[in-house]
């Protein structure tokens, strides 16, 4: 079979011209309308990357202004809270400054009550009479209860300080946490401004939008920082009335103290100068007593030579008056002479007993109650020197607490007088 008669034999689709033109026109048409639809699509795409392009702009440029303001709004409370803490820092130096002034203070009262205390124990070794609740031993006592409330006083201050102390260091803290989180969240916040759609380690980040865990308004955050600086001031107010009250006290006790010092050293005056009138008194009793003592000793002897005296005079009289009874006869007459001599005698027997009875009774009497009276004064005259001894051992006990303290210069000056004799030390060993 020839070639020509396949083709010939194939059945084709023939088509009208108006069906040609149709087709042509159609194609057209709808190249046409596919045209404008791409060119709308183009448009709306360019308006849309125009606008996105620019609503993506402003969000970056409106949450980086948004990221500077936090930024200012977390400087400004870090400035407030740094001066807080700072103010915070120096009034716990302050306060711990006048603690220990409280504590030197409170130490210092140990001297003062030692001091009390010792001259109340010597005056203890008052004996008999001189144990006397005499004005002296009142102002010591009243000086030990002065002394024992300076002390609760001062106690109860430095106790207040130590619990002040806490409080601050606990406001400090939270101070210091907050300005460490505010620290920490402006470098966040810094770091993310600076970040930008050229930056290197920008990414996708998985759930990016969620709400963190514990996120608060930012009313609670600022709430949370006043409250921060709240409390510190208030601590702050309270631990300056503290230690005005502090220095009060320190400055009312050592007044009182002071002043009870000067009343409790006058009693002792008082009282020494009183013992020392009654130890002049004894002594001068004493010493007439002595006197007397030694005049009535004379005196008894001067009568009993008185008496020995007479017994010449009245051996005498009898004498004469025995010789005499050996006259003759008549001759034993009863005359003037006879009777002058009975009467010597007799008047000189009245004497002897009469000088008898002084020296017996009167004189010995008196020498042996003035001489009781001498024990009595002898005796008072211990005790009086034992107390005054006491009492000016008590003032000299007292010094301790008038001693005046060692000046810079005085320090100067010993310190002067070790580098000298070091420095000569060390030129007798190199020579």
């Amino acid at each position: 079979m020839s070639i020509y008669a396949s083709v010939a034999s194939k059945p084709v689709t023939h088509f009208a011209p108006s069906d040609w033109h149709t087709n042509n026109h159609l194609l057209a048409s709808n190249a046409e309308r596919l045209r404008d639809g791409s060119h709308n699509n183009r448009q709306d795409s360019s308006q849309l990357r125009n606008v996105t392009y620019n609503q993506t702009a402003w969000g970056i440029h409106d949450n980086t202004t948004r990221l500077s303001n936090r930024i200012d709004d977390i400087e400004k409370w870090r400035e407030t809270l740094e001066k807080t803490l700072r103010d915070t820092d120096q009034e716990i130096a302050d306060l711990e400054k006048d603690k220990d002034m409280a504590e030197r203070a409170l130490e210092a009262k140990a001297l003062p009550l030692d001091v009390a205390s010792e001259c109340l124990t010597l005056r203890d070794g008052r004996r008999e009479i001189d144990v006397v609740d005499d004005l002296a031993s009142s102002e010591l006592q009243k000086e030990v209860d002065v002394i024992e409330g300076i002390k609760a006083a001062l106690q109860d201050k430095v106790s207040s300080a130590f619990e002040q102390l806490c409080l601050l260091r606990e406001a400090r803290q939270q101070l210091a946490a907050d300005l460490r989180d505010k620290t920490e969240a402006k470098g966040i916040d810094s770091y993310c401004k600076e970040l930008s759609i050229d930056s290197p380690d920008i990414c996708r980040q998985p759930n990016s939008t969620r709400t963190p865990k514990g996120s608060v308004t930012p009313q609670t955050w600022e709430d949370f920082s006043r409250y921060n600086k709240d409390r510190a001031d208030t601590e702050m107010r309270a631990s300056q009335r503290l230690r005005e009250a502090i220095h009060s006290t320190v400055a009312q006790t050592d007044n009182d103290l002071e002043a009870q010092r000067q009343a409790t050293e006058f009693a002792l005056r008082k009282r020494i100068h009183e013992m020392e009138r009654a130890k002049d008194e004894d002594e001068w009793q004493k010493q007439n007593t002595e006197e007397e003592i030694a005049k009535q000793e004379r005196n008894i002897r001067e009568l009993e030579q008185a008496i020995r005296d007479k017994e010449k005079p009245l051996q005498l009289a009898m004498t004469r008056l025995e010789n005499r009874t050996y006259r003759p006869n008549v001759e034993l007459c009863r005359d003037n002479a006879q009777y002058g001599l009975v009467g010597e005698v007799h008047e000189i027997e009245d004497t002897i007993k009469a000088l008898k009875n002084k020296s017996r009774m009167p004189s010995n009497n008196n020498r042996d109650a003035l001489e009781k009276q001498l024990y009595k004064i002898n005796q008072d005259l211990e005790l009086k020197n034992n107390s005054l001894a006491l009492d000016n051992k008590c003032m000299n006990v007292r010094n301790k607490l008038v001693t005046p303290p060692v000046t810079a210069t005085q320090k100067n000056l010993a310190t002067f007088k070790t580098d000298r004799e070091t420095y000569t030390a060390q030129k007798l060993l190199l020579a």
